[in-house]
């Protein structure tokens, strides 16, 4: 449990380093700069939708994207990464974004699942049963569809999930300025 701990308490500070060794290995163009911005968009309309549905520490959120897949806001991220990746025209680069994710993330989603395995026992097991752990499913069933509340702008702004999206435009901006000062 050492390794999960690890990198569910560092994966922002790891990723603030993997961002500057990004950028310097990065060699954009602007068609690459808006492939993966419009990658990019997906996941952040992935994140803002699953977040306008998650009660971080309050329930057990199982409805809206959280009936489809238990990680729907990593799923987002995912798509983030692979926008990133695109964005910075650098297989290296792009190959370690994408390493960091699997191997972070793989950590991160089990130390959550543990944590709530331990909260909400055995509706949790009951839902993990029946949701996929990252990939979503194509259907639902109707219970799951209907039940709880749906989404709620109030409750993407507690979450903060604004954030993934300046992160992510920064992002772009320095790439925007990295191939800018190659042309010059």
């Amino acid at each position: 449990m050492t390794a999960v701990n690890f990198f569910s308490r560092w994966r922002v500070r790891l990723g603030y380093l993997l961002a500057i060794v990004v950028l310097w290995l990065a060699r954009p163009t602007p068609h690459s700069i808006l492939l993966g911005a419009a990658i990019g968009l997906i996941g952040l309309w992935i994140r803002a939708y699953a977040s306008g549905y998650l009660h971080k520490q309050e329930v057990l959120t199982v409805t809206g994207p959280y009936a489809r897949t238990r990680n729907p806001l990593y799923f987002g991220s995912a798509f983030l990464t692979l926008g990133a990746g695109v964005a910075v025209h650098s297989g290296w680069a792009a190959a370690l974004l994408l390493f960091y994710f699997a191997v972070v993330y793989t950590f991160v989603m089990r130390r959550e699942e543990w944590e709530l395995r331990q909260k909400h026992g055995d509706a949790f097991a009951a839902y993990a049963a029946a949701v996929p752990l990252f990939f979503p499913k194509l259907s639902v069933g109707k219970e799951a569809a209907e039940n709880g509340e749906g989404f709620s702008w109030g409750q993407y702004k507690k979450n903060h999930e604004y954030q993934a999206a300046i992160g992510f435009a920064l992002l772009l901006i320095g790439l925007g300025l990295i191939c800018w000062l190659r042309t010059r």
